[in-house]
């Protein structure tokens, strides 16, 4: 992205080149004669040395473990109304061997987020709450530097095109030069209305989620009726077991059964 002062530069040789056809006086007299485009500009009231300090991005991440999730979904949404916030994207997860867990992203005013916080007792047992910080005024301040040299550029470039007296390629060549001066402008502005934006509107990520069981080795097992299923099990492959092993006993019995008769016929007078 090219500095203010190259774009300056640009402007005071594409001045030079209008010099000789006397244009250049436009520029040194300052004046455009072509008015801004109207409406309000949304930029027009924000300070950048007074804002600077207050440009601080705050992040946050909870969980907290509750009885039943379903109560707990009511009270987030509850949440986010008292602080003047909504809900952007949540998901709810839970099955037959999984612990039953929510969780919802939340846009609080960013005065309203320690109070936000400090109501996450209301919901469970808050086990931890993580909160990140990221300061953006140096930033803030730069680009809102940049917005303001390229509007003046801006100025210069339409004084040029303002008096057309000068080459057709001269004028085009300046025309080109607004048009990408333009772009930056509307560049920066969009990036100041975005951390704008997140610095207005913290985001704070709820989880909750239900107790782990105290017996058993899945969530949501009952440990009685596994152990009785392992029991049957355990049972059915003693059955199984027995029942196999008649395949080896009873040829061997058979056998004997046939050898001692063989041997009290033998042993008959």
């Amino acid at each position: 992205m090219p500095a203010p002062s190259i774009m300056a530069g640009r402007a005071e040789a594409t001045a030079a080149n209008f010099s000789g056809v006397g244009v250049a006086s436009a520029v040194t007299d300052g004046v455009s004669q072509e008015s801004p485009p109207s409406g309000p500009d949304p930029l027009q009231n924000l300070n950048a040395g007074s804002a600077a300090p207050t440009m601080v991005i705050r992040t946050g991440q909870a969980f907290i473990e509750v009885d039943k999730v379903d109560p707990a979904i009511l009270k987030i949404r509850q949440l986010a109304v008292q602080v003047g916030g909504y809900i952007t994207n949540s998901s709810i997860s839970g099955g037959r061997d999984q612990i039953r867990q929510a969780t919802f992203e939340l846009k609080i005013p960013a005065p309203k987020y320690d109070q936000a916080v400090g109501s996450l007792s209301s919901i469970g047992k808050v086990e931890t709450v993580n909160t990140t910080a990221q300061d953006v005024g140096e930033e803030f301040v730069d680009v809102t530097a940049r917005v303001n040299n390229s509007r003046r550029l801006e100025e210069r470039l339409i004084s040029l095109l303002a008096n057309r007296t000068g080459k057709l390629d001269e004028v085009l060549r300046v025309e080109r030069e607004l048009a990408r001066v333009r772009e930056e402008i509307e560049r920066y502005e969009g990036r100041l209305r975005y951390l704008s934006a997140r610095v207005a509107l913290s985001t704070l990520t709820i989880t909750v989620h239900e107790p782990a069981p105290i017996l058993g080795n899945s969530p949501g097992e009952n440990p009685i009726a596994a152990a009785l299923r392992r029991a049957w099990k355990n049972f059915i492959a003693v059955v199984a077991g027995s029942i196999a092993a008649l395949g080896v006993v009873i040829p061997l019995a058979l056998l004997g059964l046939a050898g001692w008769v063989a041997y009290r016929r033998w042993k008959r007078p």
